[in-house]
This record gives structure tokens, sequence and C-alpha cells, in this order.
């Protein structure tokens, strides 16, 4: 085990969109895990667009973080040493840590994961957060059933693509909208969703969502907000309903456009708009884990992952997933297990 640990702070809150200067990469002593803690090694560390917002002082559904704290996210790792947590030296846990090659975390803090179940690194992706978000907002929320359409945003990202597939196993027909025609592709030859819009290749999104989906809208799982949620909210069918996942278009906006904009059509359909954190399901995370693991096994459910290497790289993956970057979900190899 190496004597240093690096540690990824926020420097600066970003005005906008966050650059390299918002990062800074600092040299510290690993830390000593107190009673009940564990230190653990990072292997994979989990970049996601959420974060933008703990950067910033606004209000939000997470606390943010001051500058000079430790940034935070999803971690997968193995044990390298523990001071009375339920867990040996050698075992793969994953938890909310820091930024860094290595962190502490009391016990009850972490799961452990089955190296035999998937690879250790869907426990940040399609077994993880992601997929859980996908899963309660589809079949809680969106709730498409046989002959619905569906639609989703950020759809070749890591949860509007399990919510797709996750829509067709009930039946639906599912439209996904994605930034290029290599994620379209995916979309619709890797996944089997019915089409794909590139929205960055056309100016009328609401033409474009006419022509893939005809029949009107009837469950929507938001990850974008702007101009695409308006165009799909002037397509909802009578008791549509809407997940609001996530609002990536304006996460780096310096001042909010004006709106809702569009309520006069969620008036005429009657549709349902709910948003919802992944946290409001944490009892039920078990169940839906196995369920997800099972889909997963028999290849009903299927997964990309985009890995980028060394901590180093941190910083430039999670500025990318505002690029539209990624395929699936955006992975920091840390180290080998």
């Amino acid at each position: 085990m190496s004597d240093t640990n690096r540690v990824y702070r926020l420097a600066k809150r970003p005005e906008g969109t966050p650059d390299r200067d918002t990062f800074e990469l600092s040299e510290e002593a690993v830390p000593e895990p107190g009673p009940g803690e564990a230190l653990v090694k990072t292997l994979y560390l989990s970049v996601d667009p959420y974060m933008r917002d703990r950067m910033s002082a606004g209000e939000s559904y997470a606390d943010p973080w001051a500058v000079g704290d430790a940034l935070r996210g999803g971690v997968v790792g193995e044990v390298v040493e523990s001071n009375g947590a339920r867990f040996d030296e050698g075992d793969v846990v994953t938890g909310d840590l820091e930024w860094a090659e290595y962190a502490t975390a009391p016990g009850p803090a972490l799961t452990q994961v089955d190296p035999e179940l998937a690879p250790i690194s869907t426990a940040l992706g399609v077994l993880g957060m992601p997929g859980l978000t996908a899963y309660f907002g589809t079949r809680e929320v969106a709730r498409p059933s046989a002959g619905d359409t569906f639609v989703v945003t950020g759809a070749a990202g890591a949860v509007g693509s399990v919510a797709g597939q996750l829509a067709k196993l009930q039946g639906a027909r599912v439209v996904g909208f994605a930034g290029s025609d290599e994620k379209v592709a995916f979309l619709e030859d890797d996944l089997g969703f019915d089409a794909g819009i590139n929205y960055k290749a056309t100016d009328d999104y609401r033409a474009a969502l006419e022509e893939a989906a005809p029949d009107g809208v009837d469950a929507y799982f938001d990850n974008v907000g702007g101009p695409i949620t308006d165009a799909v909210f002037t397509q909802l069918n009578t008791d549509a309903r809407v997940a609001v996942c996530g609002q990536i278009s304006m996460y780096n906006a310096e001042e909010l456009p004006t709106g809702p904009r569009k309520l006069t059509h969620v008036l005429q359909s009657r549709a349902t708009v709910e948003g919802f954190l992944v946290s409001d399901f944490e009892p039920r995370f078990e169940d839906a884990t196995a369920q997800l693991g099972q889909w997963v096994a028999s290849g009903e459910v299927s997964y990309r992952e985009t890995v980028t290497e060394g901590i180093e790289s941190a910083p430039d993956a999670f500025l990318g997933l505002f690029e539209g970057e990624n395929i699936g979900k955006q992975l920091v190899q840390v180290a080998e297990r």
C-alpha cells in the first residue's frame, strides 16, 4: 500500500460550466480507520451529473460541498484494513466515498459486492444507483404498460439506457433522445429501442418526435429538461405520466430560463408530473438489485461502460458528461484488484 493518498478537493465554485481549475488534486497521508470503520482502496470511481449541483452554494436536494472539501461519489473498492467494521480484508465493497485512492467509511455506510454476480464495476452502473434510478423511475413513476409509447431523454446514458429497456420489458414502444448517430445506433441496434432521435442533428424536436411517436407519448422519463422536454409536453396523451429524474441541460446555467412554459399541455392531457429521488426507495434497494441482476444475467437488460484510466482522469471524465462523451455508465478505474 502506498504511503501517500491522492484526493480531489473542490478548488473553487464554478461559474457556469466547471473546468479543470474547479478541481485540486492533493497529496495527503493515507487515512487510518477509526473504530467501526474500514479503509478502502478505490478500484472504480463513479462520476455523475448530480455532482454539479453540489459544487454550487445554491439550493439543491443534496448538501453543497464547501470549497476545500473532498469531492465524493460512488466508489467500488477493496477493504485493506478493518477496525471493527463488518468486513474482512480483501472484501469488495461499494459506498459513497471521497474521490481518493484510499478512503475510510463506517461499516454501515458500505455494501458488500459479490464479484461472482457480475463484474464489480456494475455496482456503480446497472446494478448500482443508475440502475436503481431507472428501475424505480420507470416502474413506480412513469409506469409504462403494453402498448404505451415511452420516451426517455439522455437515453444512451447510464440511467436512460436501462429505463428504456425496462419499458420494453413492459411491452411499450420506446423512443430515446441521444446526442449522436453512434448513440442512436446503440439504442436501436444494441438495446432494442423502437426509435432513436439524434437531438444534435435536428432543430425541430417536436417534428422529430411526431415522426418517431405518431401516437403521442404515454410515459416520459426526463433526464434533461429544457427545449426537448418542452417538445415532449406538446405530445402528451391523456393521463400521461412524467418522471422527472434530472435536468442536465440546465445544471451549468448561470441563469435559469423562464418556466415552466408548457403547463397548458399538462392541463389538457391531465398528465401527472412527478419528481423523484432514488433515495426515496432505499428500503427496496435489495429486491430491486436482485431483479436487475437476474435480467442482466439472462441478457434481458444490457449495459455499456465508458472507462477512463487513473484518478488524474476523473475531472475530464466528469466534464465529458456535459458534452455527451460517454455511452452508458462513465467510470474511472483508479486501481486494479
